[in-house]
């Protein structure tokens, strides 16, 4: 007892010994927990002000099915874009509140031993949605215009026949009464990069991870050149291309939304809604072809 009272390290509390080095180590313990509380509180009401933003506009998209129900029209909405540049994230935003009986989120896998033999379009046309019936495609028919021919997952004559035909496809479908919207989602490789490490460490998310997301990164520039030429090849009057700068994901999920409750003519819910999308995350594919072009005369090669 005396050696305690005799120590300059100790203080009483409550007529208590407690040493001095052992009280800053329970505060800073104390201080470093309360901090991450705090930012984990910060970052779900964050998370939940942003949710509860994009409700008025998920509204407005149960407006647009009871649009398509009634007049018996048919959508078909395309989400295309780099790996990582959340697509899957904003289909789940647009249907959360949809009628499932209405819709459907197609993601088509690895063809099959017989669609190979088959018309490339065939298995996307087996797909199509009924009349009052709205088809999400999560990735598409476009997988052929980018993904496949980097790969070596068709040869130079499918994709040369693919990007003959594609046009002509599409100006079909919309002729004959399908609403198509084509949403391509642009981010930044460096942006691209930090969502791929987020997947290698987080449990919930390494399941995203594929072997052709590894290769993103060292293939960026074969990317972008793809995405020119399916731009410059299939951006048209009739079916024209849509980009979502997509850095912000909230901002892209509303921007997208926007263009969505854009393309059809039902009578708004909500008139004072703001439906204008914003100019620095909603490009059109034209602009989005003089953008990359002035990109490659000023620094040799495109960007993104």
């Amino acid at each position: 007892m005396n050696e305690e009272i005799n120590n300059p390290e100790t203080i009483f509390i409550d007529e208590q010994p407690v040493r001095l080095d052992e009280l800053l180590s329970d505060y800073k313990r104390l201080k470093t927990r309360t901090e991450q509380e705090q930012k984990i509180e910060k970052k779900a009401i964050r998370r939940f002000k942003r949710e509860e933003e994009l409700k008025p506009y998920q509204a407005e998209l149960i407006g647009v099915q009871q649009y398509l129900e009634k007049t018996r029209t048919r959508m078909i909405i395309l989400f295309e874009g780099r790996d990582a540049a959340g697509k899957g994230g904003t289909i789940r935003r647009v249907t959360r509140y949809m009628n499932e009986k209405h819709y459907r989120v197609v993601a088509l896998g690895k063809p099959s031993d017989v669609q190979k033999t088959q018309w490339f379009f065939q298995k996307y046309v087996a797909q199509c949605p009924r009349g009052g019936e709205a088809v999400l495609f999560d990735r598409s028919w476009y997988n052929r215009a980018v993904v496949e021919p980097i790969f070596g997952f068709c040869t130079k004559e499918e994709y040369d026949n693919f990007m003959i035909g594609c046009p002509g496809f599409e100006k079909d479908l919309v002729r004959q009464g399908t609403i198509l919207v084509k949403l391509y989602f642009s981010v930044t490789r460096e942006e691209q990069a930090r969502r791929f490490e987020r997947r290698k460490t987080d449990p919930l998310r390494q399941w995203k991870l594929s072997e052709i997301d590894v290769q993103a990164q060292d293939r960026w520039d074969e990317f972008t050149n793809q995405k020119y030429e399916m731009l410059k090849r299939t951006h048209t009057t009739h079916a024209p291309w849509t980009i979502i700068r997509s850095n912000d994901k909230h901002m892209a999920r509303v921007n997208a939304m926007k263009v969505i409750l854009n393309s059809i003519p039902y009578e708004r819910m909500q008139p004072d809604l703001d439906f204008v999308p914003n100019p620095d995350v909603v490009i059109s594919g034209s602009r989005e072809l003089e953008l990359m072009e002035a990109q490659r005369l000023q620094r040799g090669k495109f960007v993104g």
